[in-house]
């Protein structure tokens, strides 16, 4: 609090209101809710001037902001001016224009606390300062978190309703639809690109080609949010081609309904589609052996960074592994030119690192710590790497290498690996030639 300089006077006591609404309604007015409820926020200060009160200029407002968390900017910035020590009291209008959570309110109340800041409810009269008066606060506020939690059952069950009579509930809208009063109507210009797509798939065409002509084509993408030269991948092309929302059908509660929208694609197009998207590992008489890779979620791409992840091919009988970007593989070429690499040349590389990482009796003993914890049952009695690495299994050569290293990152250009590996006291840099 800070001292007034008139003689006689109680020292001034810095008072901010807070006001929220949870929706976005009406705040176009010239008077909303939040302005009723600073109004009668004011009132009450003013009714304690003799007590020193004095209301801040500073608003603190949060319109259309729930109560179910407390990332709201108006919030925030009153945390912060009260972490600062600019505020003595907080003026609310009601308690869960506060918090609707528990123990968010408990934080809250708690960092008021550690600040010495109190808070004031003009609608609830009840003070901080007793155990009981405490008590009457965390009883409020379990009725505020119920009936949050009520209101939001509520509107699930009216959704969930919704959409059994295949209603349009909103969300960000598929390609070719667009949304007006609450239904999903045919947009005109996007429809024959939908249509296409299916008509690419069927004529043997890839997802990733077909993402490639949306690209070219500069075909909207709804998902995105901010604007690239590529923005389309096979994964974008996939979704719409499992998309029951063009036969018109819309889900509810894990299930389909027939929905009110008009289909934009027939039925047994969508069916013989599916057919073909099927994996071959689920198609009778097919069986393709992928064993686990070693480096599989530590291994980078040196050209966009993105991750490597397997694939393999079967030739004569025999399966070819190989490790392949990502970002090549949901974009295509001209975003990321690293080609595929074979899987047996970059694992041998690791191990062999792995090896010499062992020899090394500065970090033998940080290696040893690690393989304890990491893998439990291993003894300290294996006098090298190689006995170690012939005891485990190929699940745990996979924890071990997981374990020890942070990432290999593959120079397709100059022809080497970097490893680096988890924990050492300075990071331990090491290049090969790949082998093709």
């Amino acid at each position: 609090m800070a001292a007034n300089p008139d003689l006689g006077l109680p020292p001034a006591v810095r008072c901010a209101v807070y006001t929220r609404k949870s929706t976005a309604a009406g705040l176009e007015k010239d008077f909303n809710s939040l302005d009723a409820q600073r109004e009668a926020c004011l009132n009450y200060i003013s009714s304690q001037a003799s007590r020193g009160w004095v209301a801040l200029d500073e608003p603190y407002d949060d319109g259309g902001f729930t109560g179910a968390n407390i990332e709201r900017p108006g919030f925030q910035k009153l945390l912060d001016h009260i972490r600062q020590g600019m505020i003595d009291v907080v003026v609310i209008y009601k308690v869960d224009r506060l918090s609707r959570s528990l123990v968010d309110f408990a934080r809250v109340m708690e960092h008021f606390n550690r600040h010495r800041v109190a808070f004031v409810s003009i609608t609830q009269n009840f003070s901080t300062a007793d155990p009981v008066g405490r008590l009457t606060l965390n009883m409020l506020m379990s009725f505020a978190e119920f009936e949050r939690e009520m209101i939001a059952d509520r509107i699930r069950d009216k959704v969930a309703g919704a959409r059994r009579k295949g209603k349009w509930t909103g969300g960000v809208t598929s390609l070719g639809y667009r949304s007006e009063k609450s239904r999903l109507v045919v947009a005109e210009a996007e429809a024959p690109w939908v249509i296409q797509t299916f008509q690419w798939y069927l004529e043997g065409k890839s997802a990733l080609e077909i993402s490639q002509c949306l690209n070219d084509a500069d075909v909207p993408l709804r998902a995105m949010q901010k604007p690239r030269p590529h923005p389309w991948n096979k994964d974008h092309v996939l979704r719409i081609l499992r998309n029951r929302l063009y036969i018109g059908e819309i889900s509810c509660l894990g299930e389909f309904v027939t929905a009110e929208h008009p289909p934009l694609i027939k039925r047994e197009v969508f069916d013989q589609t599916q057919r073909l998207m099927k994996p071959r590992h689920h198609q009778p008489g097919v069986l393709i052996q992928n064993p686990d890779y070693l480096v599989r979620g530590t291994l980078r791409c040196g050209v966009c960074q993105g991750l490597m992840t397997s694939a393999s091919t079967r030739r004569n009988g025999r399966v070819f592994r190989y490790y392949r970007c990502t970002t090549r593989d949901k974009w295509g070429k001209k975003v990321c030119a690293m080609k595929q690499l074979p899987a047996e040349a970059i694992e041998a590389f690791v191990v062999d690192q792995l090896k010499e990482a062992f020899q090394n009796e500065a970090r033998r003993a940080a290696l040893d710590h690690y393989l304890i914890q990491g893998l439990g049952w291993l003894p300290r009695t294996f006098p090298g790497f190689e006995e170690i690495w012939a005891a485990l299994n190929l699940r745990n050569r996979q924890r071990l290498i997981r374990l020890l290293v942070d990432e290999v990152v593959v120079e397709e250009a100059q022809g080497t690996l970097r490893i680096r590996l988890r924990n050492l006291e300075r990071l331990d840099l090491a290049e090969s030639r790949i082998s093709a």
